[in-house]
């Protein structure tokens, strides 16, 4: 049967249990009663929601409050185990696998290093596939249990048709790789359960937004500063985010090569990567053999010794340096979209932003526009280096709720994903 507004009985029912599991899963627990205000449904359709979604196993009691004279009142909480979701963070130096219950707590996880400039893409999704295996078979769960498995990537990620997600990644050489169509390919899960990829500064936005320190805001943008540098911006009119090249706005006209082949762009000063080159540069010397990570830590005890040893200048010069790019990229950050709050996540940000997020601050203030700075609070992103993990597991969460809580089903043809509704809505704050 279907309304004058187009919607059928079934898609009421649908969104209805959306609603009350949403309202569980950000607000709970909460007791029938107080899911109508919250919920805007009636009792008896409450009545009816909670009673399928317990049947269904997807919601459980927990515990009960006393009531104004009356009898106590039962509270309801989303059952934790009653899906799992994987979320994958394909990064520049290694691909991180994680498993997380209904609730988000993670279960397992697994990494998989990659070597300098090896991003071939069907090595990639092998890593992602074993992954999955590897995480699924260390927390014995089914692979039928999974809602989906969600992927940040670096690049700009295109929705097609047949192919699905094709990733164009620039900066580590990928031309239109058609990600999904090769995890497809061998994939250990059943045909019902989906990969969800997108990108991972947005992944990472998303994180933030809905649990990080973004909650709350209606404004904000989400910096990814790791080997290179990425942005989520998040509006009242872009409430899921976009993820923004904001790595390669150009600083300096004619200036270092970067990655991606153009001269002058932030990533080419501020990534993770070329601190470390700049630093080498300038007759810095990282430790031999090691990782970014491994160099970046030692090129932050070089620059702030522990004890009264005198910082090396040449490593505290770059940094302070990087500091004030940094700080010009947020101002136009900060003059385009005027936002409220600006959170920095990533590795490299993390690692950095303890020791000198004043002075990046101070360097957007004094580059922005007075009015725009003065609304606007630059702070480090609270969810951790596995912010964009935790994010991408986030998309086959919204599109279970976009669901009304049903299983996976197989993967539609069309460009539009259903769990792109849910993100735009936004969780409550």
């Amino acid at each position: 049967m279907t309304g004058r507004n187009g919607r059928t009985v079934r898609d009421l029912r649908r969104a209805n249990r959306t609603a009350v599991l949403q309202r569980l899963y950000f607000d709970g627990p909460l007791s029938r009663f107080e899911l109508g205000p919250a919920t805007g449904l009636s009792s008896g359709s409450i009545s009816n929601v909670v009673a399928d979604l317990v049947t269904d196993g997807l919601v459980e009691e927990a515990g009960s409050v006393d009531s104004d004279g009356g009898r106590p009142r039962t509270l309801l909480r989303v059952a934790p185990g009653s899906g799992h979701m994987i979320g994958v963070d394909v990064g520049e130096t290694r691909v991180r696998v994680e498993l997380f219950d209904l609730t988000l707590t993670e279960l397992a996880r697994t990494e998989r290093p990659l070597a300098p400039q090896r991003y071939d893409a069907d090595v990639i999704a092998g890593h992602i596939r074993d992954g999955v295996t590897e995480v699924l078979r260390t927390a014995a769960v089914a692979p039928e249990r999974l809602l989906g498995v969600g992927i940040g990537v670096p690049g700009i990620v295109e929705r097609t048709g047949a192919r699905g997600a094709v990733v164009h990644g620039q900066t580590i050489g990928w031309d239109a790789v058609p990600l999904e169509e090769l995890l497809r390919e061998g994939s250990p899960l059943p045909g019902a359960v989906r990969y969800f990829i997108d990108n991972g500064a947005k992944t990472l936005g998303q994180a933030e937004m809905w649990f990080g320190g973004g909650r709350g805001a209606h404004n904000a943008v989400v910096v990814l500063f790791g080997s290179g540098v990425g942005a989520c911006v998040v509006t009242p009119e872009v409430e899921h985010g976009r993820a923004v090249e904001w790595g390669h706005l150009t600083v300096r006209v004619r200036g270092r090569r970067c990655r991606c082949g153009a001269l002058g762009c932030l990533e080419a000063y501020a990534g993770a990567e070329s601190l470390l080159e700049r630093w080498r540069e300038a007759g810095g010397r990282p430790p031999r053999g090691a990782d970014e990570e491994t160099a970046l830590t030692a090129m932050l005890a070089a620059a702030y010794p522990a004890d009264d040893t005198a910082p090396d200048p040449v490593a505290l010069g770059v940094l302070e340096e990087t500091a004030e790019y940094l700080g010009a990229g947020l101002s136009d950050l900060i003059n385009l979209f005027q936002p409220e709050r600006i959170l920095i996540g990533g590795w490299a940000g993390l690692q950095l932003g303890t020791r000198f997020l004043p002075d990046v601050r101070r360097h957007a203030m004094s580059y922005a526009l007075t009015y725009p700075a003065q609304q606007v609070t630059v702070e480090l992103g609270r969810l951790g280096p596995d912010a964009v993990t935790v994010g991408a597991a986030i998309l086959p969460l919204a599109d279970f709720f976009a669901r009304g809580g049903r299983r996976p089903e197989p993967a539609p043809e069309g460009p539009a994903p259903a769990w792109q509704a849910v993100l735009e809505e936004r969780a409550p704050h």
